[in-house]
């Protein structure tokens, strides 16, 4: 179970990349990650999803932050390819 906490960070991360960084990203940095500190919006893109997490702590270390995949709907895809 994901706690509140958990779901409002990423409400609010996701809340900041819609109005925000959406389509400045999708047109620069499509397919890289971003992960978003929602506390103070700072954000840090990187190539890969655990590069982009240890931008965010190294910056904020007592705070949780939200990776997304810029242009997809999921930050990772699991499982193999369907037929």
């Amino acid at each position: 179970m994901i706690s509140e906490h958990t779901q409002s960070v990423a409400r609010r991360a996701k809340a900041i990349y819609a109005e925000k960084l959406q389509s400045q990203l999708e047109r620069e940095f499509l397919n890289q990650f971003v992960a978003i500190e929602p506390e103070s919006e700072e954000y840090f893109l990187a190539e890969s999803f655990s590069k982009a997490v240890a931008a965010a702590r190294m910056a904020h270390p007592e705070r949780i932050s939200f990776v997304i995949r810029i242009g997809h709907e999921a930050a990772l895809h699991i499982g193999g390819a369907a037929k």
